[in-house]
């Protein structure tokens, strides 16, 4: 099965950007994968190509058009289409390594990249979307939350990242943060490689690197360790 992701954007030309290059780049090569950038635009019906308008009840900025974005989304994904529908909004769940498994043995999805102030709340309920967050600060567009979520995304699709291994240790997968790596020279600017690493003891290795994993997780994310020790 093929991971089959729609964008729907204002800005189609920023797709597939930073995905069409290094592990991503080379699976979307191998048909991996696919993305398809649509221009909301093209479903404006005036002469100006209008897709947004002042918000109801008044305040700042503009509000996405329901109108427009519902024809746009109705275009790319028919009724039957299986794909989750995920709307790029600060507001909603936070993204997860979890999540991003999940979605990877999925067929794909369907994504909204919102602008200005946000989009019609109507166009939420009546097309099923789910509000999907990578993180508590506000981005200029949904464009680069999107690609930062296929990217994440994209390399546990099978067949796109070369060792496996490497996912399976990374942070998060076991609900701590990664372990500090090292590598040649065996001594920088008066600092070496700690001797555990280079001992060959693959058990006392193991147990060095959860060792530091679980620093790092107290240290840094207490809210993860307070899952980790529960």
């Amino acid at each position: 099965m093929t991971f089959k992701s729609t964008i729907l954007t204002l800005y189609p030309d920023m797709f597939p950007g930073p995905l069409g290059h290094s592990l991503a780049g080379r699976g979307l090569e191998r048909e991996l994968w696919s993305i398809e950038a649509c221009q909301i635009r093209d479903h404006a019906t005036d002469k100006h190509r209008s897709v947004d308008d002042t918000p109801a009840g008044g305040g700042a900025g503009m509000v996405l058009r329901a109108d427009v974005l519902a024809s746009a989304i109705d275009a790319a994904a028919p009724p039957d289409d299986p794909r989750p529908r995920l709307l790029m909004s600060p507001r909603g769940t936070p993204f997860t390594q979890a999540r991003a498994h999940e979605l990877a043995k999925g067929p794909g999805a369907i994504i909204v990249c919102g602008r200005f102030e946000g989009i019609d709340q109507r166009v939420i309920d009546r097309r099923n979307l789910e509000e999907i967050s990578v993180g508590d600060y506000i981005l200029s567009g949904g464009e680069m939350a999107a690609l930062t979520m296929l990217d994440a995304i994209v390399r546990l699709i099978p067949g796109v990242m070369g060792n496996l291994e490497s996912a399976d240790t990374e942070s998060f997968e076991n609900g701590l943060l990664e372990h500090p790596h090292y590598t040649r020279p065996a001594e920088f600017e008066g600092m070496t490689i700690p001797d555990v690493l280079t001992s060959g003891n693959h058990k006392k290795i193991a147990e060095w690197r959860l060792q530091k994993s679980e620093e790092l997780t107290r240290d840094r994310r207490p809210d993860l360790w307070g899952n980790y020790v529960e």
